[in-house]
């Protein structure tokens, strides 16, 4: 069976606290809070979404908040850096940008493309680089202009603990095309427009720490509930344990860990997240499960709220 998928759908990552999660995310990098849900394993916990205007995928990244959490250490078994994609022209736009957050920044070359690489207020690594491919986001929030906005994923850069077996899994398993080696890293590209390019650091690294500025796992599209059948009995020809479809009310998901010990999903293009929400209105209340909303008072009790908000630069 040959499949191929057209690139990343979300990341998922670990933070502490949800005000200070959603300013950085929207009220500096101008994201789109899509959707305020709760951890269906563990509904005292947020599960917030934020990406371009619609929440498409390739633009979407998640985070768990959750106070109470270590401090988490990037390493094998992890994705290292979260790549987005702006506009070319847009880098010095976003050099200032950071500069007047207090956000420190600094500028790394890797297949001949320039990046700004930063870090949340958690810690985790992103990295901002010019894209010619990729529709504009539509959504501008915070003074940022649709022509210099994050349009979503650039792509990500992975650690493994065995390199040449996740090298082997996105080639020979996720369909993507292994276009170069540079140095300690080895390049991905799928065929999709956003998310699509997939760097591995192919020196064998030690199994990272969870904990907060931590990546918990990488989401792969398929384009529908069909494709995503397919894609199950493909990773299990492979020789991977796979889960059973799981319902995430916005897209069906399947799990495994690949050979290098990150945690991969597979998640359908389809519901999107306008299915329990008015598209003008995504983010703006706690939307729940049904199974959860016996439980809505309970829930909201234990969760600390925080709201979308313009956020002031020059901040330490």
């Amino acid at each position: 069976m040959n499949m191929k998928t057209a690139g990343i759908h979300h990341i998922t990552a670990f933070v502490r606290d949800p005000q200070v999660t959603v300013d950085f995310y929207a009220g500096v990098l101008g994201l789109r809070l899509v959707k305020q849900t709760v951890n269906f394993d563990a509904p005292e916990v947020y599960h917030l979404y934020l990406g371009n205007e619609q929440g498409s995928p390739g633009t979407i990244i998640t985070f768990f908040p959750w106070p109470r959490s270590r401090q988490g250490r990037a390493g094998g078994g992890q994705v290292g850096v979260t790549t987005y994609a702006v506009p070319v022209g847009a880098l010095p736009f976003w050099e200032e940008r950071l500069a007047v957050f207090g956000i420190p920044f600094e500028k790394t070359t890797r297949f001949s493309e320039e990046y700004l690489a930063f870090r949340d207020r958690d810690g985790l690594q992103l990295e901002i680089a010019e894209r010619e491919e990729g529709s504009l986001n539509t959504w501008s929030y915070g003074g940022i202009p649709t022509e210099k906005a994050i349009k979503g994923f650039g792509g990500a850069v992975l650690y493994s603990m065995a390199p040449e077996q996740t090298a082997y899994m996105l080639q020979h398993v996720m369909g993507l095309q292994r276009i170069g080696q540079e140095g300690a890293y080895a390049r991905f590209k799928s065929f999709g427009d956003l998310g699509n390019v997939i760097d591995v650091y192919m020196a064998p690294m030690e199994r990272g720490t969870g904990g907060a500025g931590t990546v918990h796992h990488i989401a792969w599209r398929a384009k529908d509930d069909q494709e995503h059948l397919m894609w199950r009995e493909h990773v299990k020809e492979h020789g991977f344990q796979i889960t059973p479809v799981i319902d995430r009310q916005y897209f069906n998901a399947l799990y495994f860990r690949e050979g290098g010990g990150i945690q991969f999903e597979i998640a359908t293009d389809p519901l999107g997240f306008a299915r329990d929400e008015e598209p003008e209105a995504l983010g703006q209340k706690l939307m729940l499960p049904e199974w959860y909303e016996p439980r809505r008072e309970e829930i909201e009790a234990k969760l600390t709220p925080f709201e979308v908000r313009e956020v002031e630069g020059n901040r330490p």
